[in-house]
């Protein structure tokens, strides 16, 4: 039994809950056991114009936009106080909800959000423009201003960081935002709306609607009303919100998919790799857009790691996310686990080894599977070459460095690199060849908000994260005054 209660899971509108206009709520399922936790309110287009238009008057009555940065600063402070304050109730909501290790849901989804409103408080306190030196007898300068209505669209499996890579940054700013989380896992969404308005944040600067993505996700991407998209979520849905802000003339930002490669060398220090290469793909259960799930080893040193991996990755420990030592939860849902399911069976049938894993695992009624690892796969197969999204880690033997690259660099996404050696001169060349946005060296998910997050190719454009974030949520405006 859970003793979850949100209002009850209505939705949050200039500052107000409510039920959706048609009465319609959706279930919420715990992925550990497959049984509902709650339902919540399941937004309309109605819905979601309420909300816009709440976004919007707040935004031109200059509620928050008036403010001095540091004004904001201080309000976001509030909000990683209360994030701090609250660890144990918001991890549990995670934990319910995504099916993530609730020692995991502490020491990193908490723990990061409070950090990134507490980073962006502090860019907030030093927004400000620049004096540009001209051959006119004129004084110019830059200042930065808030873009307005953002609706920021989160995907299952970071809600709470994820939502807060987004609405730090547009806060940070003087924008107002309308949060859509993903239709399964709504709860921390919800609960953050309560802990904004307790903050300090006024009423209609932040409004959540939770619902479907067809549904309530697209209402909002089409909203006139809205002035910047900010989208995390596949790279198919991606494609087709960029097409919508296209249409609209509207800025966007897209962190989509990923399928990263984890290049070890031959110089490595592999008792560090490994660990580093495992992190890397049961991380989230595999649900991790940065994962390492492509493992790319130097020939000689390729038996070997794959024989530790044997050894090591069935002793992680898989089960109920509520116990503090379990490393592994489920799945978020059952579509998730049958997607993983697929591109084993494919791997099976393309004669791959399943070097161990490679099955369900039978824990209650949850969506659980084995971290798996695969070997002998050519690099043109599917499993190699798109996005899985799970627990499963695909090993590919490689000759030298132009042909580790050039694997690495093979799949049409570009959002995370990692590279184990001990050569620093190959490290920093490695890195530079990498096209991805992110190259992580002798480590894993090495992340923190002031360091910019983002990719090339299919996994997006833009940047979460760093001072680069603030820049996607203003629009600079020159002013240009005579001197004769």
């Amino acid at each position: 039994m859970t003793t979850f209660e949100i209002d009850p899971g209505r939705l949050f509108i200039g500052g107000q809950w409510r039920e959706a206009a048609d009465g319609a709520r959706t279930e919420v399922v715990d992925p550990s056991r497959g049984t509902v936790v709650t339902t919540v309110a399941e937004a309309g287009a109605a819905d979601v114009d309420a909300a816009v238009r709440a976004a919007r008057a707040a935004f031109d009555a200059g509620r928050w936009s008036a403010l001095s940065g540091r004004e904001r600063g201080r309000v976001l402070l509030r909000v990683a106080e209360l994030i701090r304050a609250e660890a144990d109730e918001i991890a549990r909501l995670e934990s319910l909800d995504v099916g993530k290790p609730i020692t995991l849901a502490h020491a990193v989804d908490v723990t990061n959000a409070a950090n990134d409103y507490e980073y962006f408080a502090s860019l907030a306190f030093s927004l400000d423009g620049a004096t540009r030196d001209t051959p006119m007898n004129a004084l110019a300068y830059t200042r930065r201003g808030p873009l307005g209505v953002v609706a920021a669209i989160t995907p299952f499996n970071f809600p709470l960081i994820l939502a807060g890579s987004k609405i730090a940054p547009a806060l940070a700013a003087g924008n107002t935002v309308v949060h859509k989380p993903a239709d399964e896992t709504p709860l921390s969404a919800l609960y953050m709306a309560g802990l904004f308005q307790r903050a300090g944040v006024p009423d209609g600067v932040v409004n959540v609607v939770t619902g479907a993505g067809p549904v309530a996700g697209e209402a909002l991407l089409r909203h006139p009303g809205v002035d910047k998209i900010a989208f995390t979520g596949s790279t198919a849905i991606g494609r087709h919100a960029a097409s919508v802000a296209g249409e609209n003339l509207k800025p966007v930002t897209m962190e989509l998919g990923g399928n990263a490669a984890h290049l070890v060398f031959e110089d490595a220090d592999l008792e560090k790799a490994v660990g580093a290469v495992i992190k890397g793909f049961v991380f989230n259960t595999g649900q991790f857009c940065m994962g390492g799930p492509r493992l790319l080893v130097a020939r000689p040193v390729y038996r070997t790691l794959l024989g530790i991996l044997a050894e090591a990755v069935p002793g992680v420990p898989v089960g109920d996310p509520r116990k503090a030592e379990t490393v592994v939860g489920p799945m978020a849902g059952e579509k998730h686990l049958r997607k993983v399911e697929e591109y084993v069976e494919l791997a099976r049938k393309e004669g791959a080894r399943i070097v161990c894993g490679g099955e369900r695992l039978d824990l209650g009624g949850g969506y659980y599977y084995k971290p798996t690892v695969i070997a002998d796969l050519a690099n043109d197969s599917r499993v190699v070459q798109e996005e899985i999204f799970g627990p499963v880690l695909t090993v590919q033997p490689f000759d030298d460095e132009d042909e580790a690259v050039a694997l690495a660099n093979s799949t049409p996404y570009g959002l995370a690199s990692g590279v184990q050696t001990g050569n620093l001169a190959r490290a920093h060349r490695v890195a530079d060849r990498l096209r991805a946005g992110i190259v992580w060296v002798n480590d894993w998910a090495m992340l923190d908000p002031a360091v910019p997050f983002g990719g090339v190719k299919d996994s997006g454009f833009g940047r979460e994260y760093g001072p680069e974030a603030i820049d996607a949520y203003t629009k600079v405006k020159s002013v240009v005054v005579s001197l004769d």
